[in-house]
C-alpha cells in the first residue's frame, strides 16, 4: 500500500469520526433545544459536520489519486 492510500484511509476514518460527533451533538437534547429556539445548528455542530465533509473529500482525493 502506497503512502497516498494510507493517508486517504486515515483521513476517511477521521472524517467519519467528525461526522459522527456532529450528528451526535445535533441529536442531543441540548442540541435539539438550541435548534428549536434558533432554527439552526450550533457553531460547534456545524464545525464538526463541515470539517467531516471537507476531510472526506480530501480522503477520497488521496484514495483515488492517479499518478502522473
Amino acid at each position: 500500500m502506497n503512502q497516498s492510500k494510507l493517508i486517504g484511509l486515515i483521513l476517511l476514518v477521521a472524517a467519519a469520526f467528525l461526522i459522527y460527533l456532529g450528528l451526535n451533538q445535533a441529536n442531543s437534547p441540548l442540541g435539539e433545544i438550541n435548534e428549536a429556539f434558533t432554527g439552526s445548528y450550533s457553531d460547534e455542530t456545524l464545525g464538526y459536520l463541515l470539517g467531516g465533509a471537507i476531510t472526506g473529500v480530501l480522503a477520497l482525493y488521496f484514495l483515488f489519486k492517479i499518478k502522473q
